[in-house]
């Protein structure tokens, strides 16, 4: 497996870790090109229904690497650095699996935004969460303004990305951030209890559901309505007809 990140996939979960503990599990440029590859391995698995995304250590995420990117010429930083991290993330939001997080430390900056790409976000009672860029000088550029808002609405971010307000994980329960607080060591155990609720529910229809939800969301919507309509077309016998016809170097006759 990549150096900073854990896959198994197992009894149809993947269940991917962050593991940088050292770092405080800080996102790199090659976790960046890391992450993209595993979100396309996932996305491949038959095997796999749902994803548990969780973080190895003491926090969850810290973010971006400060030392991979403070360094960076204004162009570079913007070209390269925020325009990966977003393909990543957006691969990530994408998938066609549902993608459950486990906040089992604190949450911060990169880290929130990587939790804003989950369906379900459950967070340990010890955590905490914010957007602790402006602090530095820069913004949340990995959808922090953007996909942030979306899931948790534009007070909420502002309050955290403006004024520097940080949540517990009650607060976050209460204010929408996340969904599920159990207490400290239990996040786990909580994943694997939804993934057994999720197995008594159609995968395809899960599918679908969650890419509509994406769709009404903002979410990719242009590439989420050809995909459907393609699944509908793939699936009628026309295609058969005109397969058949093309490999005979015939015109299809449909009807």
């Amino acid at each position: 497996m990549m150096e900073h990140f854990l896959l198994e996939i197992e009894d149809g979960v993947a269940r991917l870790t962050i593991n940088r503990p050292d770092r405080l599990n800080a996102i790199d440029e090659a976790m960046m090109d890391d992450l993209m590859s595993i979100c396309r391995q996932i996305e491949h698995a038959d095997d796999a229904h749902v994803v548990i995304l969780t973080g190895a250590g003491k926090v969850f995420c810290a973010g971006g690497d400060i030392d991979a990117w403070s360094s960076r010429s204004p162009d570079g930083f913007g070209r390269h650095w925020l325009r990966d991290g977003h393909q990543a993330l957006d691969a990530l939001t994408r998938l066609r699996q549902p993608v459950i997080t486990v906040l089992n430390g604190h949450v911060l900056g990169g880290g929130l935004e990587l939790a804003a790409c989950a369906d379900y976000r459950i967070a340990e009672s010890h955590i905490r969460i914010g957007q602790p860029e402006p602090a530095l000088g820069i913004i949340p550029g990995w959808s922090g303004t953007q996909r942030a808002v979306r899931r948790f609405g534009a007070q909420l971010v502002r309050r955290m990305a403006i004024f520097g307000e940080e949540f517990s994980a009650e607060a976050a329960l209460a204010a929408g951030i996340v969904d599920q607080v159990v207490e400290k060591g239990r996040g786990m155990a909580t994943a694997d209890d939804l993934v057994e609720r999720m197995r008594h529910r159609g995968p395809v229809a899960i599918e679908l559901a969650k890419m509509l939800i994406n769709a009404a969301e903002g979410e990719e919507r242009e590439r989420v309505f050809e995909a459907l309509a393609g699944r509908i077309a793939a699936a009628q016998p026309e295609l058969k007809t005109g397969l058949s016809a093309f490999k005979d170097r015939k015109k299809a006759k449909f009807w």
